[in-house]
């Protein structure tokens, strides 16, 4: 059981993807505005929703997930926290969105896709690590088709992917907005990357570079703030 900020907690039965660094990023990276509706695309066992309304006491967020185990752990996890009011999961195939959601119909989509296009599936999560089931096209398509015009998409992925992304996005009306370059320590490579796209934005795109640790190993600020430590 994972303890969150304000009272929220986490259940990650075996056989379901951990709560991980990149979700801990990604909930501080999305923006909300006032009583946004959020659609979650590869929702897992519920983390991001679950981190998002405890951020924000004003939000909702639907998840779409492919995995039963995992949308049976979301559906718990959102009984124990008394979320059922504002959160819910659908059990279901992502780019079937067109067939389950009126386009338009949320103000922010988030995602912590899977990163690889290739290579061994791992054998405990396996539709969490390689993108079979959700290639970036197939991500952005159906972010695309559940904004509302203005609408804001934020993922986390891999710096490597991220020309795909970039063009994907484009391709689908989606201008990329903000970049979160994220480096284990200061100095190191760049490990991960946070994006913001909007649905009809305008080019013009802003980006920021942070690490978790310096150079010495120890926390910086920033990772001090995301997990809430004094």
């Amino acid at each position: 059981m994972e303890q969150l900020r304000n009272g929220f907690t986490l259940e990650l039965p075996e056989g379901v993807f951990p709560l991980s660094t990149d979700s801990m990023l990604l909930s501080d990276f999305v923006r909300l505005g006032a009583g946004a509706n959020v659609l979650d695309l590869g929702s897992g066992c519920g983390t991001l929703g679950v981190l998002l309304c405890a951020k924000d006491a004003q939000c909702t967020v639907t998840g779409i997930e492919l995995d039963e185990i995992a949308h049976a752990a979301a559906v718990e996890n959102i009984r124990r926290n008394g979320l059922d009011p504002r959160m819910h999961s659908i059990c279901a195939d992502l780019r079937t969105v067109n067939r389950l959601l009126s386009p338009g119909s949320f103000g922010c989509c988030v995602s912590n896709p899977p990163y690889f296009s290739g290579g061994p599936a791992s054998s405990a999560v396996p539709l969490a690590r390689r993108d079979d089931c959700c290639t970036p096209a197939e991500l952005f398509t159906a972010a695309s088709w559940a904004l509302k015009y203005g609408g804001d998409f934020f993922l986390v992925h891999k710096p490597e992917r991220l020309g795909q992304l970039c063009g994907c996005a484009a391709a689908v009306g989606l201008e990329p907005k903000r970049l979160r370059l994220i480096r284990h320590h200061e100095g190191g490579p760049v490990s991960l990357i946070l994006l913001a796209c909007r649905k009809g934005g305008k080019p013009g795109l802003v980006w920021e570079e942070l690490a978790l640790h310096h150079a010495d190993g120890s926390p910086t600020a920033y990772y001090k703030e995301l997990y809430h430590f004094t």
